[in-house]
């Protein structure tokens, strides 16, 4: 789920030889699109522009995300995240009092492929959490090992720093079931 903000804009005068075309610089800046609360509670996380001819303007769509900012790390909600050994633990942390669900995974695991599109509709349903995944790569090992992996996928649900639950193998409901007890607790 995302906010979608449009603003209409005359077009873009032809570059300078020290600019260039649709820079971010000519595009206004996020106080004067985002007003007030809306400014205070969202962080612009991903900008997706598209520039198409209307009425002799452009138009330009801007996609917000409900995002948390701690101490230089942000994590994002509505969307699932990719992690690695060296961003794993500062998001972790990052988020506090919101619960974690991590999906760890390996690239040529069927099951976990299968899950992952349920994953991201979770992600854009529970606000409330924060969703990660790990790839259990030779790189991520030594996480992997540290969060003790022994199946893919794995499902590690954290709160406040700390492993609560977790669910092995492709099992939807179960995951749902142990994420909302870690929500309510």
């Amino acid at each position: 789920m995302a906010l979608q903000i449009h603003h209409f804009r005359p077009p873009i005068p032809p570059a300078s030889p020290a600019s260039s075309v649709g820079s971010l610089s000519s595009w206004p800046n996020k106080q004067s699109t985002i007003a007030g609360d809306l400014h205070r509670s969202f962080n612009l996380v991903k900008m997706i522009s598209s520039k198409t001819r209307k009425n002799k303007g452009f138009r330009s769509s801007v996609t917000v995300r409900s995002s948390l900012e701690t101490s230089g790390t942000p994590v994002v909600v509505g969307q699932v995240t990719e992690v690695d050994k060296d961003t794993f633990w500062p998001i972790v942390n990052a988020a506090g009092d919101k619960a974690v669900v991590l999906d760890m995974y390996t690239q040529w695991c069927g099951p976990c492929k299968m899950i992952a599109p349920k994953i991201e509709e979770l992600a854009e349903k529970y606000l409330d959490v924060v969703f990660l995944k790990l790839d259990c790569n030779q790189e991520n090992k030594p996480l992997a090992k540290e969060l003790g992996i022994k199946v893919v996928p794995t499902f590690k649900i954290l709160k406040q720093g700390k492993i609560v639950k977790e669910v092995t193998g492709a099992k939807f409901d179960d995951l749902v079931t142990a994420m909302e007890d870690v929500r309510s607790s």
